[in-house]
């Protein structure tokens, strides 16, 4: 594959200047600004994007509304179809896709085909869910009733995401509200505009040969413009939003508003407790991939390490040396281990968050500095080892730091994990069963995510995906997430000649 940029986005069908907005169809001249969309590893433009503005969302809506209409008639195993050829034009642009999410974003490139390949089973795992919308059948107390429910689409979802997975938990919220019958309105992050207008593409071919454009739509536009005013809309009965804690709330509280739903996926501070009978080896792969994959930019990143007393100080050796392993540069170069931050702004906040660490009396073990003659985006992850927890690790600072503190006992260790007001992922390494049950325990982790002997990052697409507290307390993807999609409907049917009330109540003689 070329790792050419121009012949990346010419095999997507992405032009270098290019509409950020599609209904049924796309908007060749939207209302909006040109955004530009940068490679944060070489700082140079790869293509820039023309913005929606108010007409053209208006537009769109219109547009979804009423495809929104036909599409929830079409039984759900024939929508479950179209999901299906979706995932098959993601297979057959799985290596253009990953390394255009690896230009834009700047996370290396078998994690860009990873992202790519994480889309791919969630059109999997919709299609199967497509036959699989269950609901229940209960048992009335009144004779000659039957009672059940069942499960409607809601019409529209709004899906706001994040830079750093740009495509998958698009895939995660668009495919399975799909199946469930809804249309999809897209607000992408700025950041990396052209990985929505590639998907955008892969997904018109296959809803244009079944009669479906518009299913999915796409709006690139500002918060202020486009972003408040789709969270407002009561047209959209769900936005799902995925970003920081400070963006949640304010979603949140507009969608409270008007007694709408919302689906949040926010900010996490995670943490791995490694105990004194790990697997060591096993442990520090996982603390490598948590703390450095994707340069520290995941919601799942492993922020805070605690390690028990008796293997600190041999631990923490071996951490070091490995992060001075770490191969870090050209993100599409399968040697590299670790790309770029998303722009120069994160670099900062990662230096100014090191600087305040060490004033609150944490020693910088290693790495923290910009890497200039890479670009101005590239920094060495860092290590930052403190005697007991400080206020700033309560904070999320989304690069990769990391915190080291040992525990005397597990009860400790799951008080300091849990003393922060992030709940999504967490972990604990342990050959011992009665530790990894009071892990899981009800007096253990807080997390949405509990994991043994696995790190906080790579979960899988068929468990249900969320945090508590301040995450979100959304879940997506896996398991029951669908319901979140759908509008539940109690039915009782009378198929008697009487009319019992329910409680025994009797209300006279007509």
């Amino acid at each position: 594959m070329s790792a050419d940029p121009s012949a990346i986005l010419d095999a997507l069908q992405v032009a270098p200047d290019c509409s950020g907005v599609c209904g049924k169809h796309w908007v060749l001249s939207p209302a909006g600004e040109w955004l530009p969309s940068f490679n944060p590893s070489t700082g140079r433009i790869l293509g820039r994007v023309c913005m929606g503005g108010v007409p053209d969302y208006e537009k769109i809506l219109a547009d979804a509304t009423e495809v929104a209409a036909r599409w929830r008639l079409l039984p759900a195993p024939l929508r479950g179809e179209v999901v299906r050829q979706i995932g098959e034009e993601l297979r057959a642009h799985k290596q253009q896709l990953g390394a255009l999410v690896s230009l834009e974003m700047g996370k290396i490139l078998v994690e860009g085909e990873g992202e790519v390949q994480e889309m791919i089973d969630m059109a999997d795992f919709a299609t199967g869910l497509s036959r699989q919308l269950y609901g229940l059948s209960m048992h009335s107390e009144r004779p000659g009733h039957r009672m059940f429910e069942q499960w409607h689409p809601l019409g529209i979802v709004g899906v706001i995401t994040a830079f750093n997975f740009p495509v998958a938990v698009w895939a995660w919220n668009a495919l399975l509200a799909a199946v469930c019958g809804n249309v999809v309105v897209w607000k992408p992050s700025p950041a990396t505009p052209l990985c929505a207008i590639a998907v955008q593409q892969i997904c018109n071919r296959v809803l244009a040969r079944h009669g479906f454009p518009g299913v999915f739509q796409l709006i690139v536009g500002d918060t202020t413009k486009i972003g408040e005013r789709m969270v407002a809309d009561r047209r959209i009965p769900l936005i799902s939003a995925t970003g920081s804690t400070a963006m949640g709330k304010r979603v949140g509280e507009v969608v409270a508003q008007r007694l709408g739903r919302s689906l949040l996926e926010l900010g996490g501070n995670n943490a791995i407790i490694v105990m004194h009978d790990a697997d060591l080896a096993l442990a520090l792969r996982a603390v490598m991939f948590g703390a450095v994959g994707t340069s520290g930019q995941r919601c799942t990143t492993t922020r805070r390490l605690f390690l028990h007393q008796a293997i600190a100080d041999s631990f923490i050796p071996r951490l070091v040396a490995a992060y001075q392993q770490v191969p870090i540069g050209d993100p599409l170069d399968g040697k590299t281990l670790m790309g770029p931050l998303i722009n120069a702004k994160a670099v900062a906040a990662m230096r100014e968050g090191i600087r305040e660490a060490q004033q609150q009396g944490a020693q910088l073990l290693y790495g923290g500095e910009p890497l200039p003659e890479l670009g101005e985006c590239f920094v060495r992850p860092a290590i930052l080892r403190v005697q007991k927890p400080i206020p700033l690790m309560r904070q999320e600072i989304f690069a990769p730091i990391l915190y080291v503190c040992s525990f005397v006992s597990l009860e400790d260790a799951i008080r300091m994990q849990n003393d922060v007001p992030q709940g999504l992922s967490s972990a604990i390494f342990t050959r011992g069963l009665q530790a990894s049950e009071q892990f899981l325990s009800p007096a253990g982790s807080d997390c949405g995510i509990a994991n043994v002997n696995i790190g906080t990052s790579g979960a899988e697409i068929g468990g249900a995906f969320g945090g508590e507290k301040d995450t979100g307390g959304g879940r997506e993807s896996g398991s029951d997430s669908w319901k979140a999609y759908m509008r539940r409907q109690t039915v009782t049917v009378n198929y008697s000649d009487a009319l019992p009330l329910a409680q025994g109540i009797t209300f006279g003689e007509v």
